[in-house]
């Protein structure tokens, strides 16, 4: 299981890279997608597969629609793929910063901390409590990201790309 958890965290550092490197939405997404998968498979790894299942399915639902939304508000004629110059620019960026932040840590050992994984506690009751007491702030944190998402999507949209702001 220890080579399971360490290729999921490789996946999640390349799908996380992925989506950093890439400023098109349709091609990072693809990272995400990567992300969330490899993170679901740490997840399995060290023995919590249904919360990796659920966490999985609510994470893409979720970023379905963000993604389609954003897709619509930023549809670029040319997106730059994965192979452009400057994706792969800062992809040799990205990994660098990781691999040198790796060494000034604590050497190659530091990228190896599938062991203290083990020591992770599975408790259940914080859950419970969180939708116990802190539904209410559950419920108002998620109307706070959904006003978020569309203030976001509308200061980035643009005078001229609406279908007001072209009529001249």
């Amino acid at each position: 299981m220890a080579y399971v958890v360490l290729l999921g965290l490789v996946g999640l550092v390349v799908g996380l890279i992925g989506v950093a490197s890439n400023p098109s939405p349709y091609f990072a997404a693809f990272g995400l997608v990567v992300a969330a998968a490899a993170g679901c498979m740490v997840l399995v790894g060290i023995g919590v597969s249904f919360l990796s299942l659920v966490l999985f399915l609510i994470y893409l639902g979720g970023m379905l629609v963000v993604f389609a939304y954003s897709a619509a508000m930023a549809a670029e004629p040319y997106p730059e793929a994965w192979g452009d110059l400057s994706v792969i620019f800062y992809v040799m960026l990205y990994v660098g910063v990781m691999v040198t932040g790796g060494y000034m840590v604590n050497g190659l050992d530091s990228l190896f901390i599938v062991e203290e994984l083990r020591s992770v506690d599975y408790g259940w009751g914080g859950v419970a409590m969180l939708y116990d007491l802190g539904g209410f702030m559950l419920l108002v944190s998620g109307w706070v990201l959904l006003l978020t998402l569309f203030v976001v999507l509308e200061v980035t949209r643009g005078v001229g790309s609406s279908a007001i702001g072209g009529i001249k």
